[in-house]
């Protein structure tokens, strides 16, 4: 892997880890939006594997409720699980093209709900079953994206969870998604080799970032902070969704 290619990926998750040690989650799409400008969309999801699964566990574990989010939100991550390997969407292996612009789509939609700083209507008593909905869409947009996030997010902000415990619930519904994605991209044969060198070289400025974010989050605030990732990340959203028609 030639060096310029090596300082992108270093840049990129320190980047993407600083974003999620800030505001609990950004990993995979900020480094699936870049790393995707350099490689081809499989290649980037192949190498975020480690770094995000990494990442997300760690995040899981530091909540105080795990045994009571799994029991909660299982039907959440069996949906997931079956969109993931079910989902009619052509997959991340199908056409660049596509899902270049389909990335940036899902980029843009993303930062435009967290500028509005919407929050979905609670489920109340129907949670069991949207929570399969929701987890089945967001898997089908997995499969064709890379990207966790959409509706996940929002729906997990609506369940009205404390604040340590959607950060546990993300890092929960992340840690899924690249798992399943991993089984997707290994059963299609669409999941490229990794050096684990490079793993573990895109793993050390993830975990740098996100100690990095961790302390700004302390430092700054979190409004402000926000405000310019949903703006970087639509920018970077309608970029990519207009070169995949040029």
């Amino acid at each position: 892997m030639q060096i310029h290619t090596l300082t992108i990926i270093v840049l990129v998750f320190l980047l993407a880890g600083a974003v999620k040690g800030m505001i609990g989650l950004g990993l995979p799409t900020i480094a699936m939006g870049l790393l995707t400008l350099a490689m081809p969309p499989s290649a980037a999801a192949s190498l975020l594997l480690v770094p995000s699964f990494i990442t997300n566990v760690w995040q899981l574990w530091l909540g105080p409720s795990f045994g009571a989010l799994l029991r909660r939100l299982w039907p959440l991550l069996a949906g997931l699980t079956v969109g993931t390997l079910t989902g009619g969407l052509p997959a991340l292996a199908a056409g660049s093209t596509w899902t270049h612009t389909a990335l940036g789509v899902v980029l843009v939609l993303y930062g435009l709900w967290g500028l509005a700083a919407a929050r979905l209507p609670a489920p109340g008593r129907h949670e069991t079953w949207l929570s399969a909905v929701v987890g089945y869409l967001t898997g089908v947009v997995t499969a064709a994206t890379g990207v966790f996030v959409v509706p996940a997010v929002p729906y997990l902000q609506a369940l009205r969870l404390s604040k340590d415990d959607l950060i546990q619930a993300l890092g929960l519904s992340f840690t899924a998604s690249t798992i399943v994605l991993a089984l997707q991209l290994r059963v299609t044969g669409a999941l490229q080799a990794v050096d684990l060198g490079v793993s573990a070289l895109a793993l050390v400025p993830a975990l740098a970032g996100m100690a990095g974010g961790q302390y700004a989050r302390r430092v700054m605030s979190e409004k402000t902070f926000k405000r310019c990732f949903f703006v970087g990340l639509i920018a970077l959203g309608a970029y990519m969704a207009g070169s995949g028609w040029w």
